[in-house]
């Protein structure tokens, strides 16, 4: 008996047709060859590659964690029991292995240097913090104004302010952050953005820039360390002033 039931669910694998670890390594090659020929650096598309992996395994955890789960047919308490224990074994493997996962990707030298601090933002976090923030700025204004170099400079201070699991998560917080205010932002770039009679030079600049949902959501969750990060990188106290300035009037 044991013997087909094991036949049965071989035969329900094969039907499945899953990828194998092979073929997963062959996806994942073709892949960083195809960016790399694109001009990706390695070490970046390595990167992008690793949270697609941690990711998918955090989202799989995530549904089956809202499950209920139940024993399949009715054969009575020890059976129910043990096989709901099992289950929840697996599916805490499942959610240890997503953590090794992210924290090969995210953090591989750990959390802090030596120093105690969150290390320097790597130009992939950078960009991922952009590509969030665009469409999140584009559905309250059509253009974003801020000097390229300026903007790198000030989304690296605002990832300063996050431990690199943070900075992983941090399109989501974006997200919830713009959603949640979503009515307040729509003032402030009524009345200080682009299209308004403000000026882009001087220090409303910020608001003329995507990267003002980023700043304002720090000065929200950590004000001292971005005032402190913001120092630290020499940029205009002005346009923080400025932005908090605007904040506040929309309110």
């Amino acid at each position: 008996m044991a013997e087909n039931g094991e036949d049965l669910m071989s035969g329900a694998d094969e039907g499945r047709q899953w990828p194998d670890e092979i073929s997963v390594d062959n996806a994942r090659t073709t892949l960083l060859q195809l960016l790399a020929r694109a001009g990706v650096p390695s070490d970046d598309a390595r990167e992008l590659t690793g949270l697609l992996e941690a990711g998918a395994l955090a989202l799989a955890y995530e549904e089956l964690s809202g499950r209920d789960r139940s024993a399949p047919g009715d054969k009575g308490e020890p059976y129910d029991s043990g096989w709901l224990d099992g289950a929840g074994d697996v599916l805490a493997e499942l959610g240890a292995v997503t953590e090794r996962t992210l924290l090969r990707v995210v953090s591989p030298e750990g959390d802090e240097d030596a120093a105690g601090q969150p290390p320097r933002a790597r130009r992939m976090e950078v960009e991922r913090t952009q590509v969030a923030l665009t469409p999140l700025y584009l559905s309250f204004a059509e253009v974003s104004e801020l000097d390229p170099e300026a903007t790198e400079e000030v989304l690296t201070a605002v990832l300063a302010t996050m431990s690199p699991r943070q900075r992983a998560r941090y399109a989501g917080r974006l997200t919830e952050f713009t959603e949640e205010h979503r009515a307040r932002l729509g003032r402030l770039f009524a009345t200080f953005g682009a299209g308004s009679a403000i000026t882009v030079h001087g220090r409303f600049s910020l608001v003329h820039s995507a990267t003002s949902i980023a700043v304002l959501e720090r000065l929200a969750a950590e004000p001292q360390a971005l005032r402190e990060e913001w120092d630290a990188a020499e940029l205009p106290p002005a346009w923080l002033d400025g932005l908090t300035t605007a904040w506040d009037a929309a309110a």
